[in-house]
């Protein structure tokens, strides 16, 4: 798997986020282009942001125990995949102003590089490795990515 990490990888995510207009039109799924971009910043926010509470109890011990495995391998998703609720986004968005998040917080990952990652404890899924880290990132960006054609 490609290493977001690396600024020339960051570079061509970002240059595919820039081929997208607020009238490309997805391949699969139901998310309009804008709304895919902000459930793409939810990653982000989880990261950087104390917007969402994180899970306790059973759902925690399920994130942890059945769910990580799959979001942090290389294993691609598939099309049509259930979303945790956090990440769904039913309402129109701003198409600028979440490019230019998605955008700045790929930036951001990419200037604090993989050490910053190290054992950093994920919102979710506890503490992960670099190679977690850049799986779950760089899975996620390059499938919605692959969704809407770029």
């Amino acid at each position: 798997m490609k290493d977001i990490f690396d600024k020339t990888i960051s570079n061509e995510i970002i240059e595919r986020i820039n081929l997208l207009t607020p009238n490309t039109k997805r391949k699969w799924g139901k998310m309009t282009v804008d709304q895919m971009l902000a459930h793409c910043n939810v990653t982000y926010e989880l990261i950087y942001d104390n917007k969402h509470p994180k899970p306790k109890g059973l759902k925690k011990w399920i994130l942890k125990t059945i769910v990580k495995n799959f979001v942090v391998s290389k294993k691609t998703y598939k099309r049509n995949g259930r979303t945790a609720a956090q990440f769904l986004v039913r309402n129109v968005k701003d198409f600028k102003k979440e490019k230019e998040r998605l955008i700045s917080y790929i930036i951001k990952t990419q200037k604090l590089g993989s050490d910053y990652f190290d054992n950093k404890e994920s919102h979710s899924f506890g503490n992960l490795t670099i190679t977690e880290w850049n799986n779950m990132i760089y899975k996620h960006l390059t499938h919605h990515l692959n969704q809407f054609g770029v």
